[in-house]
């Protein structure tokens, strides 16, 4: 259980009008232009809440766009949310005195990320994201982690009573370092992964039993696991045990999907049909509950991510890092043409859930949701304490109470456990540099384990990987490379 204290958040609260005005939101990464439009569109939506959002990001001309992108929507007449942006010099400056924290940072260009996603190809690895496990998920964490130390710090000195959202990846390392720095830090980290499974089981239900109108929040679920490697041991709606329906369904539809999800796969290098989902529910009678392309990774390398046409056939993609480049482009041409007026944000609710959190710990609501903190072996018992895990958590006023979601299956952990322990080696090569460290999490990793890459490439590997992003690795780094 976290708690602040009440004074603090009965300042903002209008009782008359049941709102809670006068809050103060620094965004880190404030100069975003995917997660910082999300977090404005749904703010714009939200009649119950007003007040600052301070925008920090070491690239300050992409934080006054979003200012101007900001404010200019409380000229709108369809937007009820009232807020003023404001774009701070320092995180002193736009943490001191804040009520919440929202971290969404790219670590590094898209150029590190080409290194961290395609260099391991040279030894047949194939990633398809590439930013939370693996050798790619690895290499992201030693550029973030120092980062994340400093704004753990930073909150510790000017905010420390503050609730801390991360969107960042890789995820579990982000919030496990925000919590190694300042243990008594009240950070989580939100991931929509678990969204789109509801919504899998929502179609599929409707569907098979011919349900309408089915909500995504009334698929009510236990998650189980960690970040991108979340699992359902349990799925029902109204009572209806989903886990028959969802067997019956991936039974008789494994060689091709889920059949609504054939186009947008065919069309995009983010979705998938789920086939790599139907087949670990064969294999394990848990339903996996990320994007097939996260999950593709957890798993042995000779399994879904053998070579292209594997993954072809498992009808998911690998992402490459050019298009994320042409989607940044594209991005920043959008940012643009807001800032100037030619075109105004579209304002459709997101389906992302971190207003409606944000609004619980206030007081307006109580809110269950998927959520990642540290491991307390209340939420998972036979999983390591502190480990950062994902599974259910209710949010009130000023508290985030983790649900017992009970022990992993046996055979789940095992999937598991290399993944935590090559976090663990992550984070102290990061707080202390050793080449050592990253070799053996690379040849511990079940990718590259699965293509049975010897020792001497994996050195090799890391030490190219290290050199491709050392700007934004502490000067120690150099005396291995």
């Amino acid at each position: 259980m976290f708690l602040t204290s009440e004074k603090e958040v009965s300042m903002h609260y209008n009782l008359s009008e049941n709102k809670m005005e006068d809050l103060k939101i620094a965004y880190i990464g404030g100069g975003s232009r995917g997660w910082a439009r999300t977090f404005m569109t749904d703010l714009a939506l939200e009649a119950q809440l007003s007040g600052e959002i301070r925008l920090y990001d070491i690239d300050r001309e992409s934080a006054l766009q979003n200012e101007k992108i900001g404010n200019d929507l409380r000229t709108r007449p369809d937007v009820v949310g009232n807020w003023q942006y404001r774009t701070c010099d320092s995180l002193q400056e736009a943490l001191t005195g804040a009520d919440f924290v929202v971290i969404s940072i790219l670590p590094g260009t898209f150029d590190e990320m080409e290194s961290d996603v395609h260099m391991p190809e040279r030894l047949g690895v194939w990633q398809s994201v590439g930013d939370t496990t693996g050798p790619g998920g690895i290499i992201r964490a030693l550029r973030t982690l120092p980062m994340y130390r400093t704004i753990a710090e930073a909150i510790r000195t000017f905010s420390p009573d503050a609730w801390v959202i991360n969107y960042s990846n890789p995820m579990s390392l982000c919030v496990r370092m925000l919590y190694h720095v300042f243990p008594e830090i009240k950070a989580f980290g939100c991931c929509h992964e678990v969204f789109g499974t509801q919504e899998l089981l929502k179609g599929i239900l409707e569907k098979e039993l011919h349900v309408e109108n089915v909500r995504r929040e009334d698929i009510h679920v236990n998650v189980v696991g960690i970040n991108h490697f979340t699992w359902f041991t349990d799925a029902s709606f109204r009572g209806i045990d989903l886990f028959p329906v969802f067997g019956d369904y991936a039974g008789r539809h494994y060689e091709e999907g889920f059949e609504d999800s054939v186009a947008n796969w065919m069309n995009s290098s983010f979705n998938c049909t789920h086939r790599v989902k139907f087949d670990l529910f064969r294999r394990y009678e848990a339903i996996a509950a990320a994007g097939d392309r996260h999950l593709a990774e957890f798993m042995p390398g000779d399994e879904y991510l053998k070579n292209p046409e594997t993954v072809s056939s498992w009808r998911f993609s690998l992402t490459p890092v050019s298009w994320r480049k042409e989607d940044c482009r594209q991005r920043m041409e959008k940012s643009r043409r807001l800032y100037s007026g030619a075109e105004k944000l579209a304002l459709t609710p997101t389906g992302e859930e971190g207003i409606l959190l944000i609004k619980a710990l206030c007081g307006l609501g109580r809110v269950i949701s998927n959520v990642n903190i540290p491991n307390t072996r209340l939420q998972i018992p036979n999983l390591p304490a502190d480990t950062v895990v994902e599974t259910n958590a209710v949010f009130d006023r000023d508290s985030i109470r983790p649900v017992a979601a009970g022990e992993m299956p046996e055979a789940l952990k095992e999937l598991t456990m290399p993944h935590i322990r090559n976090y663990e080696r992550a984070l102290q090569a990061a707080e202390r540099p050793d080449l050592s460290l990253i070799v053996d999490a690379f040849m511990e990793d079940p990718n590259m384990k699965g293509k049975r890459v010897t020792r001497p490439q994996a050195e090799s590997l890391a030490k190219d990987m290290i050199r491709a992003t050392q700007k934004y690795l502490p000067k120690e780094w150099t005396a291995f490379i």
